[in-house]
């Protein structure tokens, strides 16, 4: 079924990549399946909805499970109805929001 959750599931995980960075290492998918199914994690859909009610009939554009100082994150970006770029952060574990800025 073509719902809002579904399509954020699939987004999500297509946009998951395994790349090395200094501060921050992105995941791939087998390894956010894995910690999602240990219960590690929880799924993107359910963490979205505060980001969504803070920008209500936003768009995803990007999200991305990293691991940054030993904290596992959702990086997100929204393009808000204002046409804004929205980067966020949230806690893959509770969904709390770490960061919310512009994107540049």
């Amino acid at each position: 079924m073509n719902t809002p959750a579904n399509r954020f599931v699939l987004i999500g995980l297509l946009a998951l990549t395994l790349a090395q960075t200094a501060h921050a290492r992105d995941l791939d998918q087998d390894e956010a399946l894995r910690l999602r199914r240990e219960g590690v994690i929880q799924p993107l859909e359910t963490l979205m909805q505060p980001a969504m009610q803070r920008y209500p009939n936003a768009t995803l554009l990007e999200a991305e499970l990293e691991e940054e100082d030993d904290v596992l994150v959702y990086e997100i970006e929204l393009l808000t109805q204002q046409g804004q770029v929205r980067e966020l952060e949230l806690d893959a574990r509770d969904g709390r929001i770490l960061k919310d800025e512009e994107d540049d």
